[in-house]
């Protein structure tokens, strides 16, 4: 990997988009590395958590478009813009540690991940229509769904860029800690996350994203006994040994499975 790195510990990947000269900004071969680094999470069983982050001053101030214009553009990997923008099929938690700038495709990333936790000095924007271009990374969709459409609209029309405080203001930023505290707030949450059953915790996410294509709650929630995950829940190892340790006041031992 030569702009990103990708680390595994404790059932947790990190992955870090390593190049800080140019505030981790997207170029062709980068998302094909991070393609590789998300299939290899997805694909491992003992990984239950990904965290994504930027080394330097910015977290990804999005496509870098000197290299588009003296490289010309190639075509995304399968998974879409940072190989994670069309990853619909992932059911494993997903944080972004926003470290600074994330704008354009870089705030498409963290969007597109379930946990945004942002440094006091992080900021967020779509600054797209101030280059000719068009938020096509699923920024425009995310963040329309995920905070009020008139506070999105506001963003999205006028480029404006948001500090980390308005972003969880508005309900897109999950946390907002001091910049010194980043990856100790970040660990915090890994921590929180792996406490639980992974069988569990992959459930409770596919059923949230498959209920919100429902047409109301009423329909999730009749849907719920067969969806795939919640069958794989049921009929899993976890699902036993959650009540057994319970009754007898031990600490669980998951199986993942």
């Amino acid at each position: 990997m030569d702009f990103i790195t990708s680390e595994v510990a404790g059932g947790v990947r990190t992955i870090t988009l390593n190049r800080p000269e140019v505030l981790n900004a997207i170029n062709a071969d980068m998302h094909w590395e991070l393609e590789e680094a998300f299939n290899q999470f997805a694909a491992a069983a003992d990984e239950h958590v990904c965290v994504i982050t930027g080394n330097g001053r910015g977290f990804c101030a999005g496509s870098d478009l000197k290299a588009a214009v003296a490289e010309g553009r190639r075509p995304y990997p399968p998974h879409g813009y940072a190989g994670l923008i069309e990853r619909f099929d992932c059911p494993k938690p997903l944080i972004a540690a926003v470290n600074g700038l994330a704008l354009g495709g870089g705030f498409e990333l963290a969007l597109a991940c379930d946990i945004i936790i942002a440094a006091e000095s992080a900021s967020f924007g779509l600054p797209e229509p101030l280059v000719g271009a068009v938020a096509l990374g699923g920024g425009l969709h995310r963040l329309s769904r995920q905070i009020p459409l008139k506070q999105a609209m506001g963003m999205i029309l006028s480029s404006r860029r948001v500090p980390a405080e308005e972003g969880y203001r508005l309900g897109f930023v999950t946390e907002v800690v001091p910049d010194p505290d980043l990856a100790s707030a970040t660990q915090r949450w890994c921590a929180e996350i792996l406490r639980a059953s992974p069988v569990s915790i992959r459930a409770s996410k596919e059923i949230v994203m498959n209920g919100l294509k429902a047409p109301g709650i009423a329909a999730a929630m009749a849907a719920q006994p067969d969806d795939s995950a919640f069958q794989t829940w049921q009929n899993s190892e976890d699902a036993r040994e959650g009540p057994r340790a319970f009754a007898e006041k031990r600490k669980p031992e998951w199986k993942g499975c």
